[in-house]
């Protein structure tokens, strides 16, 4: 299958500048593309893998990708997508962030001896050209009138646009320019929201090297969930990429909630299964859609993806944990990493009756309600019920000597941490 058929299956094409020419270049030769992050963060989140996992499909069918990390555009603000204007970071905090973007980016899709996906930062060519080249050599081929019509900009005209963000398409297209005539790059992708950079990208190509330069521009559709929510956000925030900001039990269970209309499309999107299997996983999902298998090979994919088979391994044990109660098989990571989101308390690692502990930490109102439930079975620590009123809890009782899990009932779980 040609990779722009395989993209097309996967529904993951919204605009191409030049569908026919781009799919024919791309079945005539191997051809080098590229994409780019800005580094205004010290991790990427999910929205993020899904143009880099596109130049991934295009090196496994034999072309050659380059990762662009924005070390000079990170310093300006893209304004796609935003109604206000950026606030600059440090040089230092954009060097800092360029470091943890490109070791994500090594980690995920650069494995060793692999010489075939290539890591440019665009601060090496930018910060060579001094105000005057940039003004003659490159500001004078872009025109106001077409600028000001760009999506992004026109977006911008009533709330306000800085000429510092409005100049950040002649940047991005300076990139591209750069990349076609050093690398050998025809292919730009990028979001939805990325269609006018990528587009005056080829126009300044066209206007520098001729009107017959072969480059292209592909954009990915913009994700959206099947209740009209933005993909990638949850009540938390964004699903982050770093383990320390999303830790890999949540970034599993993001993946292993997905709802049943959207997780055939996610599958297409990120994983690299082939369509036989996400056919035959479509199928599950609506004959047995209580089983969940959808889900869960998509839950598994990603995070082993991301994080690997150690970390997968660890989120699914929790997962398993969760569900079956076996909570006393858990490492104390794991538990802080499985009842991050539950109700927290604190106490000392004073002995206490449990009945005056339960109610101290205020997991129970009152002392007979505690012995009620204790008294019906509805008390458990760390997996094991717990039935007599005289019992006394000890720091002895803490998983790693930090953590005490208690339920109440079949899934009010509370987490107690001892302090030191």
């Amino acid at each position: 299958m040609n990779i722009i058929d395989e993209l097309e299956w996967r529904d993951a094409i919204n605009q191409q500048t030049d569908a026919e020419g781009l799919k024919a270049l791309t079945e005539e030769k191997s051809i080098s593309l590229y994409c780019g992050v800005d580094p205004t963060g010290d991790s990427m989140h999910i929205g993020h893998l899904i143009p880099f996992i596109m130049l991934k499909r295009f090196q496994l069918a034999g072309h050659r990708p380059v990762i662009l990390i924005g070390g000079a555009t990170g310093t300006i603000g893209d304004p796609s997508g935003r109604q206000t204007e950026r606030s600059l970071q440090t040089m230092e905090q954009v060097q800092a962030n360029v470091d943890a973007l490109t070791a994500q980016m090594k980690k995920l899709f650069i494995t060793e001896g692999d010489n075939q996906i290539r890591m440019v930062n665009n601060y090496d060519w930018t910060s060579k050209i001094n105000i005057i080249e940039f003004l003659r050599d490159y500001g004078k081929n872009f025109s106001i009138n077409a600028m000001l019509a760009k999506d992004v900009v026109a977006s911008r005209l009533e709330s306000g646009i800085s000429f510092t963000e409005f100049t950040y398409q002649i940047l991005q297209s300076v990139d591209y320019l750069h990349l076609f005539k050093h690398e050998d790059v025809q292919l730009q992708i990028g979001g939805s929201d990325q269609w006018g950079n990528i587009t005056s990208g080829l126009d300044l190509i066209r206007r520098k090297e001729g009107s017959e330069a072969k480059a292209f521009g592909l954009t990915i559709p913009l994700m959206l969930k099947a209740d009209g929510t933005k993909f990638g956000k949850t009540a938390g925030g964004a699903i982050w990429l770093d383990p320390n900001k999303t830790t890999p039990f949540e970034f599993y269970q993001f993946w292993a909630n997905t709802d049943d209309r959207d997780v055939v499309k996610y599958l297409k999107y990120f994983t690299f299964l082939t369509k036989e299997e996400i056919d035959e996983l479509a199928e599950k999902v609506a004959t047995e859609p209580h089983k969940r298998e959808a889900q869960k090979m998509l839950a598994e994919q990603m995070t082993r993806f991301v994080h690997g088979e150690e970390l997968l391994d660890q989120a699914k044990r929790i997962t398993a944990a969760l569900f079956s109660g076996d909570i006393s098989s858990l490492t104390a990571d794991e538990i802080e990493q499985g009842f991050k989101e539950m109700p927290t308390f604190e106490t000392s690692k004073e002995s206490k009756n449990i009945v005056d502990w339960l109610v101290e930490l205020g997991i129970e109102p009152s002392k007979r309600q505690a012995r009620e439930d204790i008294t019906k079975g509805a008390i458990s620590m760390n997996g094991e019920r717990v039935g007599d009123l005289d019992f006394t809890v000890t720091a002895d009782h803490a998983i790693g000597g930090r953590f005490i899990i208690i339920r109440k009932g079949k899934k009010n779980y509370s987490l107690v941490k001892l302090a030191d």
